[in-house]
């Protein structure tokens, strides 16, 4: 009897011990394929990380190179506008519009003005301010010569040359001016010992820098 009792009990330990080990080799293959899917998403998401990092730089770099190249303004008669409004905070409205269907500009500072042949352009309400505006197809700049005395306001005039100002101070006018005979253009337009503003994108902003606004 008792030689029985000791082979069943041989044999349920037997029985057991074979079970533990199929139990600890099934978690051992379990936490190995868990460690390896871990891995492998771990190194994806790298993957994906440094190539979205890559296209982003890709897109920074292509903006600022677009940014550099945008050109300096072309200067034709065609592309600007005077205007002139009379009374006690009267003023000569300078137009430019970029009539360009696909590129962009840029005018720097102020217009220079020469009315009548005059030797010197006129003077700025703000010299050396560094401005600038860069104008997109189809959009409008302005500048303003406040008329507010009868020293400002002057007496007609017949034309004025035109150019635009560079960059850089080494290079300040861009190009041979334009004159734009006011006769041509059916235009009257009465100025004298007065001063022109920065370019602005706004009518309104620019009259705010000539007192007038």
């Amino acid at each position: 009897m008792t030689a029985r009792r000791t082979r069943r009990r041989s044999a349920a330990y037997a029985a057991l011990a074979l079970g533990l080990a199929g139990s600890l080799a099934l978690t051992g293959c379990n936490s190995s394929s868990s460690k390896s899917k871990s891995s492998s998403s771990s190194s994806k998401s790298k993957k994906r990380k440094i190539i979205g990092g890559g296209a982003a730089a890709a897109g920074a770099g292509a903006g600022a190179a677009a940014n550099r190249h945008v050109s300096n303004c072309n200067l034709t008669t065609a592309r600007l506008q005077f205007g002139q409004v009379t009374g006690p905070k009267g003023y000569v409205t300078v137009r430019y519009r970029n009539s360009s269907s696909s590129l962009s500009c840029t005018l720097y500072d102020a217009p220079l003005l020469s009315f009548n042949q005059a030797k010197t352009p006129l003077p700025r309400v703000k010299p050396d301010s560094g401005h600038l505006v860069t104008l997109r197809p189809h959009s409008t700049a302005y500048a303003v010569i406040p008329t507010t005395s009868a020293a400002a306001l002057g007496t007609k005039q017949k034309d004025v040359a035109v150019q635009f100002m560079g960059r850089s101070e080494g290079s300040r006018t861009t190009g041979q001016p334009v004159t734009y005979d006011f006769a041509e253009k059916y235009t009257t337009i009465s100025v004298g010992q007065s001063k022109v503003t920065n370019w602005y994108s706004t009518l309104s902003a620019a009259k705010l820098e000539a007192g007038v606004g």
